[in-house]
């Protein structure tokens, strides 16, 4: 994090430029996922059996909702998914490698590829991994259409940042975690092209300076929470659709080279996002520890851009050529469900409606925001 000011240089108790101290970590913001409210027959039928001790599971209901967008599936699928992370309130640890449940698991990821492999399409015929990669990134990783960091940096108030960075809770909560299930699948080059990522993700054994505990930082300044999954009862399908994305190809090791394109795609596009938010939350007044995990981001993805593109995926190819319709399928799958998010956030917003599932609550001045006045008949006074 080479040319950011941060507490590694003085200490956690130290102000920054504007004199805020950063905030002590909030208790329990490690502790397992809360049991989620259930959207469905799978979600219902996930949360009555496994809050009970370890079973043969009965016939469980087929999924009926859309496979890449559907509230059930994907509730169901990301439950399933956090038992391999830190856990469910209330759910023995016995059931994350239960026969049933990963035949259950099997299934709902199956329907859950063959989605993803629709909404791909036609693979495109690539000669180099490395300039499909950075083509494919121009504008944000999404190749079209409409940005939501384009929006926020531009017009967005501070009700949609506050969303937006709810939306991202169930990702950047546990970023990086994982891409790292892919660094005992490596070796050579594009296995130290992985770690040297992943060291910067994990603040270089800097507890304070992990990408996600700076994520937490954000959060607790915008007035929210920052504990993981907090808001996933909030959290719409497609939203922890893009998150059960990479904890699939994480998971298995057939889809190693899908999880490296789905990093490649996150480090290349990442700096000119970042930069967005950054400069979004200086117009809403917010001071420097609010911006850092974005400022972070903007200086470390610039060197990591070219170390995912040329290292990491082009290694791997390099290494395995076999590997790289993988590659390209990971790269796409992610732009393409990330560009549906973008149509589910912005598209609320455009019918003045919010893009979560309901309402949360947040103080009008927010704690990392400068005092600003707001006249009292100011639209801006009032959350949506």
């Amino acid at each position: 994090m080479t040319a950011i000011e941060t507490p590694r240089e003085t200490s956690s108790a130290t102000p920054i430029t504007d004199g805020a101290p950063r905030p002590v970590q909030t208790p329990g913001r490690h502790l397992p996922c809360p049991l989620p409210t259930p959207r469905g027959p799978v979600s219902s039928f996930l949360v009555e059996h496994l809050t009970r001790a370890p079973h043969d599971l009965p016939l469980w209901p087929a999924p009926e909702d859309d496979p890449l967008t559907g509230e059930d599936t994907h509730l169901a699928l990301y439950l399933v998914y956090e038992l391999h992370y830190r856990g469910v309130e209330g759910v023995d640890e016995r059931w994350e490698w239960h026969p049933d449940l990963i035949r259950l698991r099997g299934q709902l990821e199956q329907r859950f590829e063959a989605g993803l492999v629709e909404l791909v399409g036609d693979m495109p015929d690539v000669d180099d991994v490395t300039t499909f990669l950075q083509q494919l990134t121009t504008d944000d990783g999404s190749g079209e259409g409409r940005s939501i960091s384009k929006f926020i940096e531009a017009e967005g108030d501070l009700h949609q940042f506050r969303e937006q960075a709810i939306h991202r809770t169930a990702w950047q909560l546990k970023e990086a975690d994982p891409h790292s299930w892919a660094i005992p699948r490596l070796g050579g080059r594009p296995k130290a092209a992985l770690v040297e990522i992943q060291a910067d993700e994990y603040g270089d054994g800097v507890d304070q300076d992990v990408h996600a505990e700076l994520y937490a930082l954000t959060m607790e300044r915008l007035g929210l929470s920052a504990r993981p999954n907090h808001y996933l009862d909030l959290l719409p399908g497609i939203t922890l659709a893009t998150v059960n994305l990479v904890s699939m190809f994480g998971l298995h090791r057939r889809w190693l080279g899908a999880v490296i394109g789905h990093l490649a795609v996150f480090e290349m596009s990442s700096v000119t996002t970042m930069a967005r938010f950054g400069t979004a939350l200086r117009r809403l007044e917010f001071d420097p520890w609010t911006c850092l995990f974005f400022d972070t981001h903007v200086v470390a993805d610039a060197h990591h851009q070219t170390v995912a593109a040329t290292d990491l995926a082009g290694g791997l190819v390099e290494q395995d050529p076999d590997r790289l319709g993988e590659v390209v399928f990971g790269a796409l799958a992610l732009c393409r469900l990330e560009a549906k998010l973008t149509e589910h956030v912005l598209g609320s917003w455009d019918r003045g409606e919010s893009s979560l599932l309901g309402s949360f609550e947040a103080p009008e001045q927010a704690p990392g925001q400068r005092m600003v006045h707001v006249p009292a008949d100011d639209p801006r006074r009032h959350e949506r």
